[in-house]
């Protein structure tokens, strides 16, 4: 339990955008950035000379963030508006295909953006429930559709080892609620009624996700990891505003998300020996995950479960036609 109360209760932040050098020449995508976690860290990257790609699904929204962030300081980077509709599958591909005309190197990938406890009976734009299309397959066909282009990155030789990352979102509730080996994979084909249930599992499958990408893209010197940013006040919880006042004196400002987001995408503490990593708050490697869920993210012919593989294997299912 220790390790849960200290993702509660952090120690403060070691990794801040003060550890950061200029990342003049770096291009980066950060999903969901027009408020909350994912403007403060495209802010911060901003300030520090990237080229940073907002991908977001409200262009007006995005482009006000985007006028913020440049208001509120002066830099050598660009910011970029990428548009990208999570919940549509059919839309997903154009989006990558517009970055790919535009950039030939990708050096972070920071899948941000999420919805959590949207109204019941919710289904994307394909009918499917939608925290599992929104948190799970949209960002899974965004990946892999810029998984080329990563590879490339990661395969120039003025590119650091371990330097090209993807970045999943999942949360402590993983943790706190997953059922013994994650994710009943019949819940996702015919899904529970349960909100919490599905987001749950929509979580941990953005760590088996990150788990499963380490161990596929290991060769090509991707660095995959996840990460819990923290208990935030943020409008994530916007459609269960209940448990957000339940629990507004544990929540922190975004910024402190922001900081576990940069620390999993920027930090040499994260290299391709612990790839497949799980980032807790505010900056943090952690040594304590479920062992049942880390069991979950091996193979069988390492001596897992593989309940990881087939949740990526489902991914590819649901995901084959629009890509």
């Amino acid at each position: 339990m220790g390790n849960q109360w200290s993702q509660f209760f952090p120690p403060k932040p070691t990794f801040t955008e003060a550890n950061v050098g200029s990342l003049d020449g770096k291009v980066v995508i950060v999903t969901g950035g027009s408020s909350g976690i994912g403007f403060e860290l495209a802010k911060i990257l901003y300030q520090k000379n990237a080229k940073v790609y907002i991908a977001a699904r409200d262009e007006e929204k995005m482009r006000k963030a985007i006028d913020d962030i440049k208001a509120a300081g002066s830099s050598n980077g660009s910011l970029e508006f990428l548009l990208l509709k999570l919940d549509d599958l059919s839309s997903i591909k154009a989006s990558a295909d517009e970055f790919k005309a535009k950039e030939s190197k990708l050096h972070v990938l920071w899948n941000n953006a999420g919805v959590s406890q949207p109204p019941a009976g919710s289904v994307s734009a394909q009918g499917i429930e939608l925290q599992f299309a929104t948190n799970c397959l949209g960002p899974f066909a965004f990946t892999q559709l810029l998984l080329p282009l990563l590879e490339a990155t990661a395969a120039d030789e003025a590119t650091p080892k371990g330097s090209v990352r993807v970045v999943w979102t999942s949360s402590q509730v993983m943790e706190l609620s997953a059922p013994t080996d994650g994710i009943i994979i019949d819940e996702l084909r015919t899904p529970p009624k349960d909100r919490n249930r599905s987001y749950t599992n929509s979580k941990t499958g953005n760590y088996f996700l990150a788990t499963e990408l380490a161990r596929r893209a290991a060769s090509s010197s991707i660095v995959s990891v996840s990460l819990n940013p923290g208990a935030l006040n943020t409008n994530l919880l916007k459609n269960a505003l209940h448990l957000k006042y339940m629990a507004y004196p544990l929540l922190h400002k975004p910024r402190f998300g922001a900081l576990t987001e940069l620390y999993a995408g920027l930090s040499t503490d994260i290299s391709l020996e612990n790839n497949g990593s799980y980032i807790i708050p505010w900056g943090r490697i952690s040594t304590g995950v479920r062992a049942d869920l880390v069991n979950a993210s091996r193979p069988t012919e390492e001596g897992g479960s593989g309940r990881a593989q087939e949740f990526w294997e489902l991914c590819v299912e649901k995901t084959r036609d629009y890509m």
